[in-house]
């Protein structure tokens, strides 16, 4: 038989709490019985205000509190100092802890170095490139394991489901769309985990003091660059953050240079296009040249960003003068579990708000690629994608953007794109799977791509012209309606879009005939 008994902890005084107060404490324990001597301690300081004790035992405690010359004040200081004289002792032998001092006399050390005028650039464009050498390098592997996986599951369920315009819808809509972004989390998790990492190292909050002399040729100062580097994200919370820049002018001509920084939204149509267009080689056996020039593209939209800058700061009349005042954290090692954390969490984000934008357009493009008007042009029939609403659509737009070397496919993607960058990736897989019943990977759809005269359509010169063109152009809609918002004028917004509109085709232009 089993028999429940209760059970008490022993209590044990952490320090010595009778050779601190020992009058005080014989004198409660003669009163009223306690389970230790730190009990008896805090006892005698708060016993008139308890319950437990009697009128009787309050006034004998009283007497004998005077005649053991209790001072609460002082008994409580001593212990306090004795309580955390033990646990530093504790700690010297269980924790190496660096002081705060120390911490400090760290941080300068590596500001000397990280901070210097030239030292520190050098350093910061490593650390850029790095970040940009791993987004190709780390991720390669299991986007290939997404894209075919996806590949294997259209082929298993386009043997499974019966012939169906339903069927068609599923495969060749949705999920071909679906694929066109699933397939890039990788990417966005490295770049979101890096930044989580530079910032929870201390080192971000260095790299606007780093760019605040460089910021000052152009009209600006150290509180434009984390707006800035906030929309290597995303513009929109980009802008935003330009609420805390006090100077008018310098908050004007931030939130009309930042849509030229490459967001996230445009890191899957670079990365396709890369590897579609550039040799997977490798300079020096570890230097990708993939990375090389996804960084080179990131470096142009900063630079052109600047420039940009530097021509408002000439027509913007406004002389109010800022300064730039910036307190820089000790640095610290970053919180692994806070990186995983917004690496999954900015995944998330990215597939959902992309999700529901790419399906809904991967659903009317389907439509519109799968279906055209008969001849007589009373009713529509399935037709070919050439000949589908699709097809005709993106003929009449086809003149205006051959002369950048693209045809009437990426055209539609252009128009559809204009809702989310991204979507350019989920129109071309929606497009590509309509056209072929083919189980292929979207890059080697595009790939194996050709033209009326029977030539490749993603050629070097056509690739080059492509990311150029999404480099500058202002293809998207929440960019403007958060630039009219923080404006409150539709004159900035509709001026971005026409002069980085005007930027990209001009730019697109010029590099196709170059290359050609």
């Amino acid at each position: 038989m089993i028999v429940n008994t209760p059970h008490f902890s022993v209590q044990r005084d952490f320090i010595d709490n009778y050779a601190l107060a020992p009058k005080t404490v014989d004198a409660v324990k003669s009163v009223k019985q306690v389970t230790s001597d730190y009990a008896a301690i805090h006892f005698a300081g708060v016993y008139e205000k308890l319950h437990i004790i009697s009128t009787e035992e309050k006034e004998k405690l009283q007497k004998e509190l005077l005649h053991a010359e209790f001072n609460k004040t002082k008994i409580q200081a001593e212990e306090t100092l004795l309580r955390y004289t033990a646990i530093k002792k504790i700690m010297q032998k269980c924790v190496t802890e660096v002081y705060p001092i120390q911490k400090e006399m760290l941080t300068e050390k590596i500001d000397k170095v990280l901070l210097h005028p030239i030292y520190g650039n050098l350093i910061f464009l490593s650390v850029l490139f790095i970040l940009f050498q791993s987004i190709f390098w780390l991720a390669q592997f299991p986007m290939e394991w997404i894209d075919v996986g996806f590949s294997k599951l259209t082929a298993i369920l386009r043997n499974l489901m019966p012939e169906h315009f339903l069927t068609d819808l599923f495969l060749n809509g949705i999920l071909a769309g679906i694929n066109g972004i699933v397939v890039f989390i990788p990417q966005i998790m490295i770049l979101f985990g890096v930044i989580s990492l530079l910032e929870d190292s201390g080192y971000m909050s260095r790299i606007s003091f780093l760019a605040d002399r460089l910021m000052r040729k152009v009209g600006l100062n150290g509180k434009s660059v984390m707006p800035l580097i906030s929309a290597v994200a995303c513009a929109v919370p980009a802008i935003m953050a330009a609420r805390t820049i006090e100077n008018k002018k310098e908050k004007l001509i931030t939130i009309l240079i930042t849509p030229f920084m490459s967001c996230s939204a445009r890191l899957p149509v670079y990365t396709i296009l890369i590897a579609l267009v550039i040799p997977n080689t490798y300079l020096g056996g570890i230097i990708s040249l993939h990375g090389l020039v996804l960084f080179a593209l990131y470096l142009l939209g900063f630079f052109t960003a600047l420039l940009a800058s530097f021509i408002l700061n000439i027509f913007i009349s406004v002389k109010e003068r800022s300064i730039f005042l910036m307190e820089l954290p000790i640095y610290r090692m970053p919180r692994w579990k806070n990186t995983a954390m917004t690496m999954v969490q900015k995944a998330r984000v990215f597939v959902v708000d992309a999700g529901k934008i790419i399906l809904i357009i991967s659903i009317i493009l389907w439509g519109l690629s799968s279906y055209g008007p008969s001849q007589k042009g009373h009713f529509i029939e399935k037709s070919s994608l050439e000949n589908s609403f699709a097809g005709i659509g993106g003929k009449k737009v086809e003149f205006l953007i051959e002369p950048l070397g693209f045809d009437w496919k990426i055209g539609i993607a252009l128009i559809t794109s204009f809702a989310a960058r991204e979507v350019f990736v989920g129109t071309m897989a929606t497009l590509y799977s309509v056209e072929g019943d083919d189980d292929n990977t979207l890059r080697e759809k595009m790939a194996a791509a050709v033209n009326k005269n029977g030539e490749k359509v993603y050629t070097l010169p056509t690739g080059i012209s492509l990311l150029f063109f999404y480099v500058f152009a202002m293809q998207c809609m929440s960019t403007l309606a958060i630039v009219k918002r923080e404006t409150n004028s539709w004159l900035y917004p509709i001026a971005q879009f026409v002069v980085m509109g005007l930027l990209a085709y001009v730019s697109s232009f010029a590099m196709y005939h170059l290359l050609l």
